[in-house]
């Protein structure tokens, strides 16, 4: 298992639609979701960014992250999500969300 934080700005204008739309995310998406081996996915909101947080469970991320991407209800709920959100990621990497390296994790048991 893998684990992956992202970080990206929440317009502010845009607040309330992002909010309203995740109080209820389509269950074709969460499908998706689950079907490309992501799993404990949490978005958390602090200010105007959004962190997002999911582990992996899977093979191959990036054809996964492909998968993903390639649904069409995923890309219907993008064309809503998008214009809420304002990119953080470094302009040349590819990614809409920017990826955060994990710098510390509390593991279940005691070394």
């Amino acid at each position: 298992m893998q684990r992956y934080g992202w970080l990206i700005r929440l317009r502010p204008e845009h607040r309330e639609t992002y909010l309203r739309l995740h109080a209820a995310v389509w269950p074709d998406v969460e499908r998706t979701l689950r079907a490309a081996n992501i799993r404990n996915y949490s978005i958390f909101l602090h200010g105007d960014l959004l962190f997002g947080y999911y582990e992996y469970v899977g093979e191959d991320h990036d054809a996964d992250q492909r998968r993903i991407a390639d649904d069409p209800r995923t890309q219907e709920w993008w064309t809503l999500t998008d214009p809420c959100q304002e990119s953080v990621a470094e302009p040349a990497s590819g990614h809409w969300w920017a990826p955060m390296r994990e710098v510390w994790h509390l593991s279940e048991e005691e070394s």
